[in-house]
């Protein structure tokens, strides 16, 4: 590889670097934001929403712009966007301020990960392809990795404002040296931005998550929730409407008659809901139920976060010439469901050692998803197009993130709330929600304050939540496996995925 494919190569991987490092450092300083704002489960459940569900609404229009105005200058822009807000992020005094935030560092990660992946998936074709997306992976591998360490480290040592303090000088070095090594480039047959599809996604996926994060404090027959569940469907709806209806659209439906594409896509949006979203509820689970430091959560979080740095190096230099797509998909997806559900049964233990053998076997798997649904879904679409299909991916992907931790923090808080109401009878409503959400979010000691003497059966409740939220996380992993094995299609590794050919069935 040259040097100035290296230089490309390394700009399109960092700002993927800062984007999942910023956000495995923000899963381990939840409880010290929520302890430090007073914030709520709610709220906490905001500072990882809102920035996904930004993100998740704007990187298809991200990929759109990317192929109109040129993916250097959204990548730039989205660079310094990302930059400025982490700034905000660390300054905010409130957990209202802090969210606020969040939500523009989602725009600026729309931005520079559409562009990039955009530009990865144009400068590297045929041969060069599989390795140029085995370092990608290996590069976000990295910053899952030490994602955990960082973030309990410096939670701990410095306190949870540098987790977003960091990003800041090395998105300054960044700037410049995308400024300087990347050349510009666009799709010529870009259109004007399909508007109408881009604000009744947004607006739909919005609703479904502010659903799904306030149906737990307003109630599920609150009419406010019901009524935003009834708009988000409606929405979504006329966003595929608006869709049939461009002659460019942000999301071209014809390439979802393409099952692969779809089985890839859904193998993206469970490895997400299953696994990415553990990343934040694990290390709650160890400082809530372990009573364990920022930092020793941090590390144990080692075992599932390392083998997304190791896995795509051995998949991109063995297994990809050996191995289907389909075959590697499913493979990922069933060691993810087979390490969920041993961490599920493992929770009546209470002992955080035998979970560290499962968090691997799901690590290992999440490393084959990692860089290889990108690459499965990229590999039946025109180069041409693909920002959009970048975008397509990353929405996947972070929907994926928002809805399934909204509905597994649902899930946790439902069965929590069931668990107290069940063992402490008499408590009022009011009071089992109040217990229910300090002890969803971590926070045992607070619960312990407004429900005295009863500390174990409050760790219980705790135990059962987590170990119904690791089940669930099993079963959508389960459910996307059979769909990449029953949608991808399968093509000898010699000549297919690994050398990026499109399968003749794949084509339209």
């Amino acid at each position: 590889m040259s040097r100035e494919k290296l230089l490309v190569l390394l700009c399109v991987s960092v700002p993927s670097f800062m984007i999942n490092l910023d956000g495995n450092i923000v899963a381990v300083s939840l409880p010290s934001i929520a302890h430090k704002l007073n914030a709520s489960f709610a709220a906490v459940e905001w500072v990882i929403s809102s920035y996904t569900l930004t993100f998740a609404a704007l990187v298809m229009p991200a990929g759109a712009l990317a192929d109109r105005y040129g993916r250097k200058r959204i990548l730039l822009i989205g660079l310094a966007l990302f930059t400025l807000a982490s700034f905000f992020c660390g300054a905010a005094p409130t957990s209202t301020a802090l969210n606020v935030a969040r939500a523009f560092q989602g725009i600026g990660a729309a931005l520079l990960l559409s562009a990039a992946l955009a530009l990865l998936s144009k400068e590297f074709q045929g041969a060069e392809r599989a390795p140029a997306f085995a370092f990608w992976g290996s590069v976000i591998g990295i910053a899952i990795t030490l994602g955990p360490l960082i973030g309990g480290v410096i939670t701990q040592k410095l306190g949870w404002v540098w987790a977003f303090f960091v990003n800041v000088p090395v998105g300054i070095v960044m700037i410049v040296l995308t400024a300087y090594t990347v050349e510009e480039s666009r799709d010529p047959d870009s259109s004007s931005i399909d508007w109408a599809g881009f604000v009744s996604f947004a607006s739909s996926l919005f609703l479904l998550t502010f659903a799904l994060i306030s149906g737990n404090r307003r109630g599920w027959s609150d009419p406010q929730i019901v009524a935003a569940l009834i708009a988000s469907a409606v929405l979504f709806a006329a966003f595929i409407i608006a869709e049939k209806r461009q002659r460019r659209p942000m999301l071209d439906l014809s390439f979802f008659r393409r099952p692969t594409y779809i089985g890839a896509n859904l193998a993206g949006l469970a490895y997400a809901a299953a696994l990415l979203t553990m990343l934040t509820y694990i290390p709650l689970y160890f400082q809530g139920g372990f009573g364990l430091s920022p930092s020793t959560a941090g590390i144990l979080m080692v075992p599932m976060a390392l083998p997304l740095f190791i896995v795509p190096r051995i998949v991109g230099k063995y297994l990809v010439h050996k191995f289907s797509g389909r075959g590697l998909l499913t493979t990922g997806l069933i060691l993810v469901s087979s390490g969920m559900f041993a961490l599920a049964a493992l929770v009546p233990g209470h002992r955080f050692e035998p979970m560290l053998v499962a968090m691997l076997i799901a690590g290992v798997g999440a490393g084959v998803l990692n860089g290889e649904t990108a690459k499965v879904g990229l590999s039946v679409i025109p180069p041409e197009r693909a920002g959009m299909a970048a975008g397509v991916g990353g929405t996947v992907r972070f929907a994926g993130i928002v809805v399934g931790f909204a509905a597994l923090g649902a899930v946790l808080y439902e069965r929590v709330a069931f668990s107290i109401s069940r063992s402490i009878p008499g408590l009022s409503a009011a009071s089992v929600h109040q217990i229910s959400g300090f002890i969803a979010s971590g926070n045992i000691a607070a619960a312990n304050r407004l429900q005295p003497g009863v500390q174990a059966t409050l760790l219980a409740g705790f135990g059962e939540g987590y170990q119904v939220v690791f089940f669930a996380a099993g079963v959508i992993a389960a459910l996307g496996a059979v769909a990449s094995w029953t949608l991808v299609a399968y093509v000898k590794p010699s000549t297919s995925l690994s050398n990026v050919e499109v399968p003749i069935a794949e084509i339209d």
